[in-house]
């Protein structure tokens, strides 16, 4: 019986090596193969980052030729851009450049369309005031982009901010600290809420390395700048100065958040009617009115 199972083992072992067995050049094609793929990829992702570096420090070195990143306007421009969840270092020159070459870019693009090659036929004293709005509408367009990435930026937070703060809770229940807690819920949450997770993560870092917490804590609710992470901050300010208790301050606030929430949606569901009277009035009554009267109006004529 030892020499069978001996036997059969070695006959497993056999036709095993015999399937699984490569000449030595074709592994070695193989891995040459794949680091040549490996490396390519790699030289492609450096080609486009350099590329990306170049046009950054192009665009860096026009914004400091023209002092567009000095003073309070440069201050006011990285505040705005992280309001709207701009943190990159490069995101103010990007935003300044393209604030001074977008007007440009779409002048000269009107003047061509009218003037060059009449693809919009407009008359000739209609030509310049169409090119004074495209300039306009290119110093107006940057701004009105920020400002609409912001303010959904903002509702975003206010709406995923109950559910963040239920996992916070538990966390802290378990036995984390604030700064654990944040991280572990931004982990958490990365997939479902990229938002508040990179706003939480970014507060464990800031709590971890800054030497004042309380400082931390202000730098989330001014890249937020929500009524609803404000609340936060200041029931974290309390915990961190007077030490009250966290877990019942934070299930308070995700219940008035959840609140407040299920409040807004009522009012929207309630503002419906007022709102399809005008759609009603406009497209279904005159379609209903022809379909009422028509037989009646076809009768009458044929009497006639």
């Amino acid at each position: 019986m030892i020499i069978a199972a001996a036997a059969g083992v070695v006959s497993f072992w056999a036709v095993w090596f015999a399937v699984t067995w490569q000449p030595p050049m074709e592994a070695r094609l193989k891995a040459l193969r794949t680091r040549r793929m490996k490396t390519r990829g790699e030289q492609q992702s450096l080609g486009r980052t350099s590329r990306k570096a170049t046009s950054i420090n192009f665009m860096r070195i026009v914004a400091d030729r023209l002092n567009l990143l000095r003073g309070t306007a440069a201050d006011q421009t990285t505040r705005k851009l992280r309001l709207a969840g701009f943190l990159s270092r490069d995101a103010a020159v990007v935003y300044v450049f393209v604030k001074l070459a977008l007007p440009l870019t779409l002048g000269f693009v009107m003047i061509f369309l009218t003037s060059i090659t009449d693809v919009l036929e407009l008359p000739d004293n209609m030509v310049l005031p169409a090119s004074i709005g495209a300039v306009l509408a290119g110093f107006l367009l940057p701004e009105l982009y920020i400002k609409n990435v912001t303010t959904k930026r903002r509702e975003l937070l206010n709406y995923v901010l109950p559910e963040g703060l239920d996992l916070l809770t538990i966390c802290v229940e378990a036995g984390l600290g604030i700064d654990a807690a944040f991280r572990r819920v931004s982990k958490e949450m990365a997939r479902s809420m990229p938002e508040l997770a990179a706003e939480f993560e970014m507060t464990a870092v800031e709590l971890t390395y800054l030497p004042d917490r309380q400082q931390a804590l202000e730098n989330m609710a001014d890249r937020c700048d929500s009524a609803s992470i404000a609340a936060l901050v200041n029931a974290l300010r309390q915990t961190e100065k007077y030490g009250t208790p966290l877990v019942s301050s934070l299930r308070i606030l995700s219940q008035e958040f959840r609140q407040t929430r299920t409040a807004k949606a009522e009012e929207k569901g309630a503002r419906m009617p007022a709102l399809m009277t005008v759609p009603l009035m406009v497209f279904i009554l005159p379609t209903l009115i022809a379909v009422l009267l028509a037989p009646a109006i076809m009768s009458a004529l044929s009497l006639t």
